[in-house]
């Protein structure tokens, strides 16, 4: 099994925001306490990459991620019943990678930072899992997804 985010997937995490339902994200400082913060650009990258905006350079998400690259994000959606948990390995870009996150950013969140001060931040998932709603047929859908699995 291989990761890859099909449209569906995609447009549940593109639309999050929209839907007043950002990711949560999750990192892990220095010395193990995790830390979850809200990030409202998170959008897909690539099939099997996440990408987000983060407006503080200095600030702690970015410390834990230069310690413990590990990252996991979560959504849940209560008006589709959506649940998507993402796990992987964070690492800033710059670039042309970075100019892509930034402007891959919902514009509430590209105005938040118009100078462009912050950084670029793109995870490269190890897992993918989750429960994307009832199907036609009255059965629940799930997705469940590794790299390399």
């Amino acid at each position: 099994m291989t990761i890859a985010l099909d449209d569906e997937l995609t447009g549940i995490i593109n639309g999050a925001l929209a839907a007043q339902t950002p990711m949560v994200v999750a990192s892990v400082d220095a010395e193990g306490r995790p830390r979850l913060t809200f990030r409202g650009s998170v959008q897909v990258f690539s099939a099997d990459q996440i990408g987000f905006w983060a407006r503080n350079a200095e600030g702690s998400t970015m410390a834990n991620i230069a310690a413990n690259p590990h990252v996991a994000m979560m959504l849940r959606n209560p008006a589709t019943r959506v649940v998507l948990q993402l796990v992987g390995r964070a690492r800033v870009v710059s670039g042309a990678e970075r100019d892509r996150v930034y402007d891959s950013a919902p514009e509430i969140e590209r105005n938040a930072d118009k100078e462009k001060k912050g950084v670029g931040v793109v995870v490269d998932l190890d897992r993918v899992e989750g429960f994307l709603g009832m199907g036609d047929d009255g059965k629940p859908r799930f997705v469940r997804q590794a790299r390399g699995a």
